[in-house]
């Protein structure tokens, strides 16, 4: 009942004004970032093939970066999850190595996912 209230109350208090077309939760893009006027509607495409084709590459543009967040959000709770194992491995050599691998792992896939990240956000400043 209490987290009920709590999180009712939370968004009332947080609410950001319209005005400030906000396009980001958590550094998730929403899925129309980029498809905005000034007045944080959705601008309709081009009646042309390429306005429509823009219009829907960058969705899906906007699709892969969500998706490369929130990999970034995994890999650090697996960063996260291997040192806690690293600590709790009681000096166990098998456990202080898989928590050692873990934790390689998670920093690899953390590189991967920024780099994805970066692409994407280039390619998506190209198409205006």
């Amino acid at each position: 009942m209490m987290l009920a209230i709590t999180m009712l109350g939370s968004g009332a208090a947080f609410a950001a004004p319209a005005a400030a077309c906000t396009d980001t939760m958590f550094a998730i893009p929403a899925w129309y970032r980029g498809l905005q006027d000034g007045n944080c509607n959705i601008k309709a495409p081009d009646n042309t093939d390429t306005g429509a084709r823009n219009f829907a590459l960058k969705i899906g543009l906007n699709i892969i970066q969500a998706l490369m967040v929130v990999v970034a959000y995994v890999t650090i709770f697996f960063i996260i999850k291997g040192g806690f194992d690293y600590m709790t491995s009681a000096g166990s050599s098998d456990g202080m190595a898989s928590a050692r691998r873990t934790i390689t792992n998670a920093v690899i896939g953390l590189v991967i996912a920024i780099l994805s990240a970066s692409i994407v956000n280039a390619v998506a400043g190209v198409i205006k």
